[in-house]
Parts: structure tokens; sequence; C-alpha cells
């Protein structure tokens, strides 16, 4: 998405060769006509794949995650990371954030996913693939379907998207980094 790949460029902050900081226009500021556009591209690609739900990871996954599933006209659930006093009935799995360097529990309530529903997880970014396999893991628990994964930014120097299409996934990554340098983005095609 070239609306995407010149944000990051303009707005982006290359920290190293592996961290790449998006706060004012994704994860801490965010920018809604971007995410916006970001949703229609998402719920394009997917129309077809009789989509019933959203799923995204608090927080950084759920401005896209939201305007996806308006486009699509169905409900968005985001996992969270620690367990609140009201769930009744939680389903859990741990996670690994490789932004933090640390391992975290991830929750949502059993109810919100039923065994025919069918899932679109949508991320902020693709590293290792960690949280998405920490998301499929809470979706099957619910007997639900994964039908695709949306990616906001793909890290493909890294080993996540090989990991998950090897398990037979759809991935649609909207900006795919092939390499980090100070000041400069290579982009995958």
């Amino acid at each position: 998405m070239k609306l995407l790949q010149e944000t990051i460029e303009q707005r982006g902050t290359i920290i190293n060769e592996d961290i790449l900081k998006v706060d004012s226009f994704l994860n801490h500021q965010i920018d809604c006509d971007l995410m916006e556009a970001m949703g229609k591209d998402f719920a394009e690609h997917f129309k077809d794949m009789g989509i019933t739900k959203v799923v995204t990871i608090e927080s950084s996954g759920i401005a896209p995650a939201v305007f996806t599933a308006k486009e699509l006209h169905v409900p968005v659930i985001f996992l969270k990371k620690s367990e609140p006093s009201t769930m009744k009935n939680p389903v859990f799995t741990e996670a690994f954030s490789f932004t933090k360097n640390k391992k975290y529990t991830l929750c949502m309530e059993r109810q919100f996913l039923q065994e025919d529903d069918n899932v679109l997880f949508i991320d902020d970014f693709l590293a290792n693939g960690q949280a998405f396999l920490s998301a499929e893991n809470l979706i099957h628990q619910c007997g639900a379907k994964v039908a695709g994964i949306g990616i906001v930014i793909e890290k493909s120097f890294q080993k996540g998207r090989s990991e998950i299409e090897a398990k037979g996934y759809q991935i649609y990554s909207l900006a795919r980094i092939k390499k980090m340098a100070p000041n400069h983005i290579e982009w995958a095609e």
C-alpha cells in the first residue's frame, strides 16, 4: 500500500535494523484517515472469504481491526493482555512480545467466538509470528477457524511469514519491509 509506505518513510523512526517506531500514526497517536484506507484495503482483499469476526491483540492492532471490521460489517474482538475480574468463561494462552522482549498472557471471553466463525486476524506488525500463533491458539480453543491474516507492517527479513505460511494460512501485508538501516527502508515486492 503506497500510502502506508509513504507514511512510514515520512513519519516512522528506525530505531535499529529490527525495530521501527510508528507511534506518530499507528500505535500511540492514530491517523484515522490512514486507518480508514487500510481498513478498506484489508476488507477488499478478504471480502470473499466469508469473514464473520475480526480478531486482534490489544492495543496497537485495534485501530486497523476496527476500520476493517466496519468495512466488512462484522464485530471486532480484541484479545486482552490481562484478565479483567469481569470475565466469566475466559480462554488463555501465553504470548511473547518481540518489541518488549517478554512473555504475557492473552485472554478472551470464550462466548465471543463460536465453531461457525470464520476469523480474520489483523495485527500491526509481523516479525517472528509469535503474536499470531498465540491468537491462533485462542481462536482454535473456541472452535473457530482462521480464514486469513492481515498485517499492517511486515518485517520480511524475519521468520514470521514463512512459519505462518507453512501452516497453510494466507497472509496479506500492506507494507513489507525487506531491510532497514538508519534513515533507509528497502521495501519487499
